[in-house]
């Protein structure tokens, strides 16, 4: 029996992309006990504005922190979530679905209280997916005994999930090691996030690279159809 896995960082309000790459497994394994990386996803993505993509950043205590672990990762500001709904609805709140979303958005942020970062992602991660009809098994890396570093440890939680295929990111073609995988008896393949279609945007021009909210307020119910498996999933069951 096949057994499908991946295993990536968390991010905030991640785009679609990422969303079909957790539709695409069996269990998607939140890697967040890796060293937490300044000016990346995982504290922050973009919306689209009248005057261009603006980053929501949710601010983290790093100073004397350097090497902290984004599961170690404490907000600094305990206001962050009003402000980041405050800044969603100026820019959304005439969008097409705005009204029909709002009182589901507001009280996500209203309840994304907790203090560590992996915990807030998580929360809008399993709360969008909810959205979207994803019933995929999210779980911490950390639940997980597993051993190496880098291809030794994605091995090793492959391992440990019983996992028989890991599914990853594209960019990752260039650095991970296939014959380890193969060696303990694990497919490799990559998903491919290329060819997604436009749908119309409030803020033109066009933008994929912003966070799924976009797509949701934008399109509503139709949301699926505009993502590669999540849609797909969707035509089924329909």
């Amino acid at each position: 029996m096949t057994r499908s896995v991946a295993i990536v960082q968390s991010c905030y309000i991640p785009w679609k992309g990422y969303f079909d790459l957790i539709a695409s497994v069996d269990e998607f394994i939140l890697f967040d006990d890796r060293q937490f990386t300044r000016r990346d996803w995982r504290n922050r993505n973009r919306i689209k504005t009248p005057q261009g993509s603006q980053w929501l950043t949710i601010p983290v205590e790093t100073k004397g922190r350097y090497h902290q672990r984004i599961d170690e990762t404490v907000i600094g500001d305990p206001g962050w979530a009003q402000q980041h709904w405050k800044t969603v609805v100026h820019n959304y709140a005439a969008a097409p679905y705005f009204a029909h979303c709002r009182e589901r958005l507001e009280a996500l942020y209203e309840s994304a209280s907790d203090p560590r970062l992996s915990a807030v992602n998580r929360h809008f991660l399993e709360a969008i997916n909810g959205i979207l009809g994803v019933t995929t098994k999210l779980s911490w890396s950390t639940e997980y005994e597993a051993e190496g570093a880098r291809t030794e440890r994605l091995v090793s939680l492959c391992r440990a999930a019983e996992a028989t295929h890991y599914l990853s990111g594209p960019s990752a073609r260039s650095y991970l090691d296939e014959a380890a995988f193969a060696d303990a008896g694990v497919e490799v393949s990559y998903f491919d996030y290329d060819g997604y279609p436009e749908y119309e945007q409030l803020h033109p021009p066009f933008d994929h690279a912003v966070t799924i909210l976009d797509l949701i307020l934008n399109t509503g119910p139709d949301a699926p159809r505009f993502m590669k498996v999540v849609g797909a999933a969707a035509g089924q069951r329909a």
